[in-house]
């Protein structure tokens, strides 16, 4: 059976039965872990902490009162995500959650018993953290972020706002995405799809800010470039700094996920990852309930958002044709 037959009626808290939002067991407090990637001062992420909280709040768990939520933030170091993700094993949390698939990976070498819930991992099958999304077989189950097919479709929708790109680069974490390195996952559609549309693809692999910078302004040096940035923690967190870099050297970027052009990125295609933590929060419940990771499957998103910033294709000098912007769910100007 697909994988996209397990999503149907499964969706946000609100889909779950009433029966399944009462109130919770108040004999004892309960205890979760939660890992995110990035810096704590980051707003985004502290809007996924609170969209957890509030949709855990919803189903009847209140931090303080019945959960205790151990939160930590790996500030877009590896190093430090796996010590985290080993300290807070030792804690003994009935549930973990984490983004990323690093993150994930370090707590399934820590663990085989205590039930993981992730969000905005890359295809957990091709990268191994499940083997099945309709019986998850080990300790985790959670929300991605794309299939990745998913690569094809952002090639196609830069080349259709930017006709004149020839080349392009991904750029994604050496660490973070070695499904890329390998060729296979995103990398594998978008060069797929890049024999369709006569566009030579470059992997651009980093591992520092300072890699970002080189990287970007050895690419812009020839003429025709545009930028791909696949779902990775390590490029979200300095986001900024590619944002910045793009538009510097006029390269059209499509970024993919759905804030991303909120952040003056040329343009998105994606999911609020917000909802993500909002869906993770039904599994903590159910968990905490009683339920198995075998009965909770995988679930892939069914709703993207295409949102092109206007002021900054204005800013570099680019002109979206009509058809296109009239095909965007949303425009910044």
């Amino acid at each position: 059976m697909r994988r996209r037959q397990f999503i149907a009626g499964l969706g946000s808290a609100a889909a779950w039965p009433l029966a399944a939002r009462a109130q919770a067991p108040n004999g004892r407090m309960r205890r979760i872990a939660v890992l995110m990637n990035g810096m704590e001062s980051d707003p985004r992420r502290q809007a996924w902490a609170a969209a957890l909280r509030e949709a855990l709040a919803m189903l009847g768990w209140i931090e303080g009162r019945n959960l205790q939520i151990d939160l930590r933030f790996d500030d877009g170091d590896a190093n430090r995500m796996r010590s985290l993700a080993a300290e807070q094993v030792k804690l003994g949390p009935e549930v973990i959650v984490v983004s990323t698939t690093p993150g994930t990976r370090a707590f399934q070498q820590r663990t085989k018993t205590i039930p993981i819930v992730f969000t905005a991992v890359h295809d957990p099958v091709l990268t191994g953290v499940v083997t099945s999304v309709a019986k998850p077989a080990g300790n985790a189950t959670g929300f991605p972020l794309f299939e990745p097919s998913f690569g094809g479709k952002w090639l196609e929708l830069l080349k259709e706002a930017a006709p004149r790109i020839a080349r392009v680069a991904i750029i994604y974490s050496e660490e973070s995405n070695q499904e890329i390195s390998s060729g296979a996952g995103y990398a594998a559609s978008i060069g797929a799809a890049a024999a369709t549309f006569a566009v030579k693809v470059t992997r651009a692999p980093v591992r520092t800010a300072a890699d970002i910078e080189r990287v970007i302004g050895t690419f812009a040096a020839e003429p025709n470039g545009g930028l791909i940035l696949p779902p990775d923690g390590f490029i979200t967190t300095y986001r900024q700094l590619i944002v910045r870099l793009a538009l510097r050297h006029r390269l059209p970027a499509i970024y993919s996920q759905g804030e991303r052009a909120d952040d003056g990125g040329l343009m998105s295609y994606g999911v609020e990852t917000v909802e993500l933590f909002r869906n993770a929060a039904t599994y903590v419940d159910r968990i905490l309930r009683g339920a198995k990771v075998a009965d909770l499957p995988v679930q892939f998103p069914t709703k993207f958002e295409l949102v092109v910033n206007l002021k900054t294709a204005k800013a570099m000098g680019l002109t979206i044709p009509e058809a296109f912007l009239l095909r965007a769910d949303r425009l910044i100007e």
